[in-house]
């Protein structure tokens, strides 16, 4: 099973809850006694390549929501990637969305917007995207139907960093994406 991460981080928390998925993905495939014949990848969204992005069986992409909106680099990815649409390269392929945010009050500052967007990418590759189900371990604490959504700054907007807490539902996002695509392999 090939996995590739792939991300945008202004300060490091993406990197960070990137790290945390890599984490749930690497648990299962130790479970599965699959480590020596996968590979999981994190790559930067302006370093990787649209081969590196046909070559895996799972691509998760994440990125900080800027405005309300997933960053430039992400969405430059994206737009190179529409050569990959005329292949139908990524057609049939598991996808799984996270993003990182701040804001005032309760506001998600656009999260919702930015994982659907990078949902909205996936499902016109014709690829099977999953969310996050209430019943995932951390779902309170990162999920939302769309994905995994992770605060990174206090009600007044102030940066806080990535809590445990977000990091135990990336790592369990991460989990569910790659046993997810284990049973649809199967």
């Amino acid at each position: 099973m090939q996995v590739l991460i792939v991300y945008h981080s202004d300060y490091g928390h993406t990197q960070s809850v990137a790290e945390a998925i890599v984490a749930g993905v690497q648990t299962v495939l130790s479970e599965e006694g699959l480590t020596a014949s996968s590979e999981v990848s994190v790559q930067l969204a302006s370093q990787v390549t649209l081969d590196a992005m046909r070559e895996a069986d799972v691509l998760i992409f994440g990125s900080p929501v800027h405005m309300g909106s997933m960053a430039w680099q992400m969405k430059q990815l994206i737009d190179k990637g529409s050569k990959m649409w005329l292949e139908g390269a990524l057609e049939g392929k598991i996808g799984g969305v996270f993003a990182t945010f701040g804001g005032f009050g309760a506001a998600g500052g656009g999260v919702e917007q930015t994982l659907i967007a990078l949902h909205a990418n996936f499902l016109e590759h014709g690829m099977l995207v999953c969310g996050f189900p209430r019943a995932l371990t951390g779902y309170a604490d990162g999920g939302v139907h769309w994905g995994l959504a992770v605060r990174t700054s206090n009600h007044e907007g102030m940066p806080e960093g990535v809590s445990e807490a977000a990091l135990v539902a990336a790592r369990s996002y991460g989990a569910h994406v790659l046993e997810t695509a284990l049973r649809l392999a199967s």
